[in-house]
């Protein structure tokens, strides 16, 4: 059982579910189904195996439900199936509500050059669940943290002394760098170190158009801040190669998901 997955019912149950355990016979058994009771894309299936003896899905990661639609099927002594309910609709509906909004900014962005990336704004201890579920919904998954690529910010470059040297002490790396730019200054600057992928952040559309046009393909270009559902496209359309939002993952709501018992 992953660390994750224990430490949620060990919150849950505790010493014990008495409720069940007054209410249900122990030996009795029982069947149960996760209904979709609106449309959504559904993620974190791969967790039931961890909850459950006997699971049978009727459903991906990252597939289309429609309101009604069964998800999956799962059976044992009822009191287990009662216990670990609450914790198995927890993972559900959150890993479901971020893979649906994934699902509407990839939607959104469709027909551009542009690719959607999540963020590390997530739940901690819930990044990798996250980032599966983000992925699911259709974005590409950017760093998992911060061991995975260099993305030097605007605190980095004021702790290096600068946009050039920052780079420069990046480069023997050999990870991915990427760099923000806050200024025209920094931008020719980043450029002129042979910087391969620029990070420009809280630009207008408009803005980040002329920008983009500026740079003329000689790095790759990421766009970042105040980018929701609303105006993503707006973003994608300037010519980006990138746009990144938190929004996938800290603001997606959880789904409506529920669980039906019938004894066996």
């Amino acid at each position: 059982m992953t660390e994750i997955v224990r430490l949620a019912l060990e919150e849950d149950i505790g010493t014990g579910d008495v409720t069940s355990a007054a209410c249900v016979p122990e030996t009795q058994l029982a069947s149960g189904r996760f209904l979709a009771r609106e449309p959504l894309i559904i993620a974190g299936l791969e967790l039931l195996p961890e909850f459950y003896r006997h699971v049978t899905v009727h459903k991906r990661d990252g597939d289309a439900c429609a309101a009604g639609d069964m998800i999956a099927e799962v059976s044992g002594p009822a009191r287990t199936l009662l216990e670990r309910e609450r914790v198995v609709l927890n993972f559900l509906q959150r890993l479901s509500g971020v893979a649906t909004l994934a699902r509407r900014f990839a939607d959104a962005v469709q027909g551009t050059k542009c690719q959607v990336l999540d963020t590390r704004k997530t739940t901690p201890g819930l990044r990798r669940l996250e980032k599966m579920a983000a992925r699911a919904g259709g974005v590409t998954n950017h760093r998992q943290g911060l061991f995975d690529a260099i993305l030097i910010k605007n605190n980095h470059i004021a702790a290096a002394g600068g946009v050039r040297n920052a780079i420069e002490r990046a480069r023997p790396s050999g990870l991915p760098v990427e760099i923000e730019v806050r200024t025209r200054e920094e931008l020719h600057e980043a450029l002129d170190a042979g910087a391969a992928h620029l990070l420009l952040d809280n630009l207008t559309p408009d803005e980040a158009a002329e920008w983009v046009r500026e740079i003329a393909g000689r790095a790759k270009v990421e766009l970042s801040g105040r980018i929701h559902l609303e105006n993503v496209r707006a973003y994608a359309e300037t010519g980006a190669d990138f746009v990144s939002s938190g929004a996938i993952t800290h603001s997606a709501r959880a789904m409506d998901i529920s669980f039906r018992l019938e004894l066996a």
